[in-house]
């Protein structure tokens, strides 16, 4: 695996991702990518797993966008257009998948939890480099990793995106301010379309209602944040909520856990 520091000075693409060898099913890059350093949108034929072992990672495309918090990972097909950002220093270790592999992974984007197992094999992945024998232990241990691929379950850290001009138009604001609290009648007035053409837009371009993609924001604002170190109760009221029980409930009912238990989890990792 190729080692590689990232600086918003160095703007450094691997060339992995264009290789194409089906001898060579998976090729290994490690970046430590430091805050405020930005990918522009790209493609490449491999498939590509980014893992964050440390920090927090957005991921956009054209369908939506990622947050990837410690020890998760993104899945990314060949061939989609993405671009990655760094919310910290983050150091990610990418798997990029050929193309001859593909067809028995998924075809969309996806945010996946890591299994210890896997977490160890994509460690293991530093000591093949760039070239290894068909036969070799290098390529036994990545029929493995193929095999666990197969096995990942998508987590629900996925905030759709839109094409309609008025719905993208209020996810944008929203965006900008997370903590707003303005409902439909407010964004039916600025964009000049009634409230309930905007909710069956909703509906219609995420799978979600106005108020699903509001929470699902929510949730990726506060990942993002907890990632960054900030305190359960500043992020809790940064974001509105009266207080930091009514936080963690959201949290809990999103992903099961609380905060806490969520982010151990994943330092332990």
């Amino acid at each position: 695996m190729i080692d590689q520091v990232l600086t918003p000075r160095k703007r450094f693409r691997s060339r992995l991702g264009m290789r194409i060898d089906p001898a060579m099913p998976i090729l290994g890059l490690r970046d430590v990518i430091l805050t405020d350093f930005e990918f522009d949108f790209h493609s490449h034929p491999r498939g590509q797993l980014a893992y964050a072992a440390s920090g927090v990672i957005k991921v956009f495309t054209d369908s939506g966008s990622w947050v990837v918090p410690p020890s998760q990972a993104v899945w990314i097909p060949g061939g989609i257009r993405h671009s990655v950002n760094p919310e910290v220093t983050s150091e990610i270790r990418h798997l990029f998948i050929d193309p001859s592999c593909l067809a028995r992974f998924p075809k969309e984007c996806s945010v996946v939890e890591v299994s210890p197992l896997l977490r160890e094999l994509i460690s293991r992945v530093s000591d093949f480099g760039e070239q290894y024998d068909a036969e070799s232990p290098a390529s036994r241990i990545c029929a493995v990793i193929l095999d666990e691929l197969q096995a990942l379950k998508p987590s629900l850290l996925h905030l759709p995106a839109a094409t309609d001009r008025r719905v993208r138009r209020i996810m944008q604001g929203m965006i900008a301010q997370p903590s707003a609290e303005n409902g439909l009648t407010f964004w039916a007035a600025k964009v000049g379309a009634s409230e309930r053409t905007l909710s069956r837009l909703f509906i219609k371009e995420t799978g979600m209602t106005f108020q699903q993609w509001r929470k699902q924001l929510l949730l990726h604002e506060a990942i993002n944040r907890l990632g960054k170190g900030e305190p359960v109760t500043h992020v809790a009221l940064e974001l509105g909520y009266r207080s930091s029980s009514a936080f963690v409930a959201m949290f809990r009912k999103a992903l099961g856990i609380s905060p806490g238990q969520y982010f151990r989890i994943q330092s332990q990792g």
